[in-house]
């Protein structure tokens, strides 16, 4: 197989994100129409746990970057941030992979013809390890950098401050003692005569949270709060999100780092925002002729 085909893996989850959708009611978040893909064409989790040299997750980027396609062919509507939704060609649209090579080899081009100082392999060749957010070197791959180069215990604050501006009342980090895992605690109020306790755990990871690691979070929370929450800069394996959400056993919130910079963009914690206009090529396409 050549390195170009290697790198252009995501070519066959065009299909099955289209496919994905129409079972989801035609539209839906990211993660859900990863997950619809994963339980319909039966991955294994070794696959679905492999990640990219920057520590994110390589089924997960490269569905990202089938769906970044797919709006550039008009099939998928970018209108609204954080929710996936098909356009009405995109609801009557079914590839196989011939078709869906096709629409990659002339989106390859064009982003080609775009950037003068790429050529083909160098596009796609970003595309392998690289989200299409990131592949410009955006805030977002920045944030998750300095969030990866503080010190443990800084990593501790800063999440116990991400916790405050996100309603979190109370908002307390243990000290050095890492009581059973638990990093820290707060009080979420739900409304003025319901709160509870939540215990938090830090992981400043460039790698995968394990089953393990959730399950000996949960071992030191029991008994002593209705909550629990994983934050990290990294991910969490498949087995790992079956864990925290076991049946009969207290649900466990995991927050990887792409969550982690929603979190941060949403209050604008540590981030000043700037207005980018991008060129939408899919536009301008139609006027080549």
């Amino acid at each position: 197989m050549s390195k170009q085909k290697k790198q252009a893996e995501f070519v066959k989850w065009f299909g099955p994100i289209l496919d994905a959708l129409r079972e989801l009611g035609y539209s839906g978040k990211p993660q859900e129409v990863s997950n619809k893909i994963a339980e319909t064409l039966h991955l294994d989790d070794a696959f679905l746990d492999q990640t990219l040299k920057s520590g994110t997750n390589r089924f997960h980027n490269q569905v990202a970057w089938a769906r970044q396609y797919l709006t550039w062919e008009g099939l998928l509507d970018s209108s609204v941030r954080g929710t996936w939704k098909l356009t009405e060609q995109g609801k009557n649209t079914h590839l196989d992979y011939q078709q869906a090579h096709s629409i990659f080899l002339k989106w390859v081009e064009i982003n080609q013809r775009a950037r003068k100082d790429r050529n083909k392999t160098d596009v796609i060749n970003e595309q392998e390890e690289q989200s299409p957010e990131d592949s410009e070197l955006k805030a977002e791959t920045n944030l998750l950098e300095v969030l990866k180069n503080l010190s443990p215990s800084g990593f501790e604050r800063v999440c116990k401050e991400l916790l405050r501006e996100h309603n979190f009342e109370k908002v307390e980090v243990t000290g050095g003692s890492h009581d059973g895992g638990i990093d820290g605690y707060g009080i979420l109020e739900v409304n003025p005569f319901v709160s509870f306790k939540v215990l938090f755990q830090c992981k400043r990871y460039k790698g995968s949270v394990s089953r393990a690691q959730v399950g000996d979070f949960r071992n030191a929370m029991i008994g002593r709060a209705e909550k629990g929450i994983i934050m990290t800069t990294g991910t969490f394996t498949n087995e790992a999100v079956k864990e925290a959400s076991r049946d009969g056993a207290p649900q466990i919130e995991l927050v990887d780092g792409q969550k982690l910079i929603v979190m941060f963009e949403k209050v604008e914690l540590g981030l000043k925002p700037k207005v980018v206009y991008e060129v939408d090529l899919s536009y301008f396409n139609k006027f080549k002729d």
